[in-house]
């Protein structure tokens, strides 16, 4: 009898440290996706002059809760557009803690097309997609990170020291994804990385391109940052060489190394923005936006935030819980 009684009460400290243990020490699991009802996220709209180029360019910032200093997150959005598009993903990444701008690029925004009447956009638009407003996109990066990191450094500026500004991930739609790519490591024709920013640590590419000119490996080949690519089989661009063979070669040319690439199903090109675009086919899928998401921040914390659970929910089998069966997702 005594000893069924000691058993008793051994099972019942066992059961009572047990509940006790996942009261106090278990911890919930890494979510990429999770944002407080709570959170409010204030937006700012403002130019900043370049005078030496004599441009204006007009941002958006997302500004993540609280006081404490964020890493940067950019955004190059694609021809035609304005810093006004994507806001979906602005407001999630600015509600994970990131403090994020998104950059509008005169002389292949939206003023390219706007005033025009529908039968003269595209020629338009294809006419603005040209070298010199490729090389006025990378220094608009260059120049927003320089003035950002003025504003970050000065007491009468309100975003001072809201900015980590030694972790900076930068990002693009199409053409701001050969923005990006530019900015973050890609190499020319010459083998030169000659509009690489070295303050830029993490980079993310939605509907990327091959060169024009040279291979995949020599533009690609050395990158040494952190890079996700994002596209879809049916990722195709009205203007340009976007099509699927283009974006699906930038991926096998990386070296290893956080290096990594999804591929959604039935996604087309307007599957990265707010809204269908002229041309499309196919339904739009929520599923695709809840995955961009999920994917893109846990990728913002593993590599501007150092978190070691994004890292591993990432590198393990994290994707596949926000990804349908027929999405293709790969890394190295």
């Amino acid at each position: 009898m005594k000893s069924i009684i000691n058993r008793s009460l051994l099972m019942f400290f066992l059961v009572l440290t047990v509940c006790a243990g996942s009261v106090f020490s278990e911890e919930k699991p890494y979510d990429p996706s999770l944002v407080s009802k709570d959170v409010k996220i204030e937006i700012v709209d403002t130019t900043v002059k370049d005078p030496d180029r004599d441009r204006q360019i007009p941002i958006r910032i997302f500004l993540p809760p609280g006081k404490t200093p964020g890493p940067v997150v950019l955004f190059s959005h694609g021809l035609g557009g304005s810093c006004k598009m994507n806001g979906f993903m602005g407001e999630h990444w600015a509600a994970r803690g990131f403090f994020t701008v998104f950059i509008q690029h005169p002389g292949s925004d939206v003023s390219v097309w706007v005033n025009l009447p529908k039968e003269e956009r595209m020629k338009a638009l294809a006419k603005a997609a040209n070298l010199r407003t490729f090389q006025d996109r990378v220094k608009d990066v260059s120049f927003v990170l320089d003035v950002l990191g003025k504003d970050n450094e000065s007491p009468e500026n309100p975003y001072f020291k809201r900015m980590d500004s030694k972790n900076v991930g930068m990002s693009g739609h199409s053409f701001g994804a050969v923005t990006t790519q530019a900015v973050s490591g890609q190499r020319t024709i010459l083998g030169a990385a000659s509009f690489t920013d070295e303050r830029i640590t993490a980079s993310m590419m939605f509907s990327p391109s091959k060169p024009k000119r040279g291979t995949p490996e020599k533009a690609f080949g050395k990158v040494e940052i952190p890079w996700m690519l994002m596209t879809g089989t049916k990722d195709l661009s009205a203007i340009g060489e976007g099509d699927l063979e283009s974006r699906l070669a930038v991926y096998p040319a990386l070296p290893p190394g956080g290096k990594y690439e999804l591929v959604l199903f039935n996604a087309e090109h307007s599957a990265f923005t707010d809204r269908a675009l002229p041309g499309d086919s196919e339904q739009r899928n929520s599923n695709h936006h809840r995955a961009v998401l999920a994917l893109s921040t846990a990728f913002w914390d593993a590599y501007l935030m150092q978190n070691e659970a994004a890292k591993l929910w990432l590198n393990g089998s994290g994707p596949q819980t926000v990804l349908e069966k027929d999405d293709r997702w790969q890394k190295k």
